[in-house]
């Protein structure tokens, strides 16, 4: 796997280039900055960008904005989007797109070494990684209530898919059904999980975290 990362903490930087290279992976540029970011992304045949929320110069949300512009100009690029602490409104607002080769975890959890590696490997796939604790703190800003129990059991099986990363039409031809059939399903889904019609929040990712909490 080729890999960019961008943060601004040489350390952090170092260590993950060591940890990427004894796991057999090439990283092929490693930045401090968000422009020094997009200009790598450019520069080189990348797999996955690993990204830092907070970067120069005013260390608030320069590598989430460089994030979503490399969704944007790159959909190609995996992004694996590294944060502190858990926060909400950028993490909503990174959620409220697409979601395939996407993820956004806690910097605690490069520890967790082999959970890592297969969240870089399950980006590059195309797959969605969302951290435990994002997912937690995301439905407390929606309803407490438990309505999967309302899904019916084909729904369910759709809301499984949903779950593992798979669009509309990958689900329609593993479960052997038309594409509309699936789209009347995620509708459904959506209205009995009760999820608000907020345009800061994708519906769809709302849904899934539902379902992983769970």
């Amino acid at each position: 796997m080729r890999l960019i990362l961008a943060d601004d903490s040489v350390l952090l930087r170092e260590g993950l280039i060591r940890l990427l290279d004894d796991a057999g992976h090439e990283v092929v540029a490693a930045v401090g900055d968000a422009r020094a970011l997009l200009d790598a992304v450019e520069l080189h045949r990348t797999d996955v960008a690993v990204v830092d929320v907070r970067m120069p110069p005013t260390h608030t949300d320069e590598g989430l904005r460089a994030a979503l512009e490399i969704r944007g100009r790159r959909p190609d690029v995996g992004v694996l989007v590294l944060s502190q602490y858990v926060e909400k409104t950028y993490a909503a607002t990174l959620l409220a797109g697409t979601t395939e080769g996407l993820g956004y975890l806690l910097k605690d959890r490069v520890s967790e070494v082999a959970d890592f590696l297969d969240s870089l490997e399950r980006i590059r796939a195309g797959g969605t990684v969302i951290d435990p604790e994002v997912v937690r703190q995301l439905l407390a800003c929606t309803t407490h209530a438990d309505p999967l129990s309302r899904l019916s059991p084909r729904e369910t099986e759709v809301m499984r898919h949903l779950a593992q990363g798979y669009v509309n039409t990958a689900i329609a031809e593993r479960l052997h059904v038309s594409l509309s059939t699936v789209e009347k399903h995620v509708n459904a889904i959506m209205d009995k999980l009760d999820l608000p019609r907020d345009p800061s929040y994708s519906r769809r990712v709302l849904a899934i975290l539902r379902y992983l909490d769970n």
